[in-house]
Formats: C-alpha cells, sequence, structure tokens
C-alpha cells in the first residue's frame, strides 16, 4: 500500500509540474530546479548569477525553505524580483506550492525563473515541480562520497556545479574520482567548477545558463 500511495502522489504532483512548466513555456520563459545540501552555496551561486545577469536576462526567484525567509532577503538586496514559499517543515517544494505562487510573478517580463529548492539531497530530487531542468550543487567540502550515496539527485540533474573549489588543496576531495563517479550516474550531465568566493568558473556557469534560456526560447 505504501508504493501505491507514493506512486498516486507522484502521479498527481507530475501532472500539476506539467501544467507548471506548460505555462512558463508559453512565455518562453527557462525554469530551473535548484536541488542541494544546507550550505552547498545555492543561495551565493543564486547572488552572483543575479548581479551578473540582471542586465541582460529578466529573471525572478522562488525560494523554497522550511520556515524562515532569510534567503529571499538576500536574493531581494541583489535586485531580483523573489518569492518565498515555506514548507512548515516539509523537506521538499512539490508542484503545487509552485503553482499557487507563480500568479505572483508578471511571467511576461521573464526569461528566467530559478527555483531554490530546500537544502536536502534525497526528497526534492524524486518531484518535479515544473521545471526545464534540475542543477545539483555539490560542494567540496561535503565529501567526495556524496553522488554514490545519493545518486537520484545527481541522476536527475541536466548539469551538476562542483562548488568551493578554492577550499580543494585544504581537503581531501578528489576531484577526478567525483567526477567519474558522477559521470557514471549521468553521461549526459554538464559540469561546471566554481568558487562562489573568489569567482573562479562562474564565467562558465553563466554561459551554460544562457545557452539553456536560448535553446528553451527557441523551442517555444
Amino acid at each position: 500500500m505504501e508504493v501505491q500511495v507514493m506512486a498516486n502522489i507522484l502521479d498527481k504532483n507530475d501532472k500539476l509540474a506539467a501544467e507548471v512548466n506548460a505555462l512558463f513555456s508559453v512565455h518562453g520563459i527557462f525554469c530551473l530546479n535548484l536541488l542541494g545540501s544546507p550550505g552547498s552555496g545555492k543561495t551565493s551561486l543564486l547572488e552572483h548569477t543575479i548581479i551578473s545577469l540582471k542586465e541582460d536576462i529578466r529573471l525572478a526567484v522562488i525560494e523554497g525553505d522550511l520556515f524562515t525567509d532569510k534567503d529571499a532577503e538576500r536574493i531581494a538586496r541583489k535586485g531580483a524580483p523573489v518569492i518565498q514559499i515555506n514548507t512548515g517543515g516539509g523537506c521538499h517544494l512539490d508542484a503545487a506550492m509552485v503553482k499557487t505562487v507563480i500568479s505572483k510573478l508578471d511571467l511576461t517580463a521573464l526569461d528566467l525563473v530559478i527555483i531554490e529548492n530546500v537544502g536536502n539531497l534525497v526528497c526534492p530530487a524524486e518531484f518535479n515541480i515544473g521545471e526545464d531542468v534540475k542543477v545539483t550543487v555539490l560542494s567540496v567540502t561535503e565529501g567526495e562520497d556524496k553522488p554514490m550515496k545519493y545518486p537520484l539527485v545527481f541522476k536527475e540533474a541536466g548539469a551538476v556545479v562542483i562548488n568551493k573549489i578554492d577550499l580543494i588543496p585544504y581537503t581531501s576531495f578528489d576531484m577526478n574520482a567525483v567526477k567519474e563517479d558522477i559521470e557514471s550516474l549521468n553521461p549526459q550531465v554538464s559540469l561546471i567548477e566554481v568558487s562562489c568566493r573568489t569567482g573562479d568558473g562562474l564565467e562558465g556557469w553563466y554561459d551554460w545558463l544562457k545557452d539553456q534560456i536560448v535553446r528553451k526560447k527557441a523551442r517555444c
């Protein structure tokens, strides 16, 4: 019965996710679901992205968190429209939550919507929320074992951003081993190495993101 219940939940969620994605697609909006552990650097990556791209790309952010709006406050200070979703203790966002807040966005004035999911490497990977692509952020401080311990979040990702590369000399993190593990799980994934502290590699992330936006508009 538990399997059937979960299947029903996911089926209902997927239908709502398709409705959300269709609404974004009508307006040519690329939607990205940003996943990762607490402290991996998701919000820092968003801050840099907003600062660097907001003059050229019309973007908005949906922030998912259990209780606070601290990350949304950080995003707002960088000059991007932001909507907060608090799950009240839930470990992930779902499509119903996202659909409920879409009306607060002016979809006619956007090219990109980034949804920062709740910090978690397990539950968020199972739920589509209307995105075109999932992106997983992995910090080198989390250790190199994470892809094989939490494979689904890496299998589902269109890109994996490996953050805090400036700290590699101070850890035992094996970049080659991590890349091999991720690519064994997901051969088509884009791997992007960055440091949100130093700025290294961020241009590669921006280029990947801009390419995805162009591709989405070409499909719509």
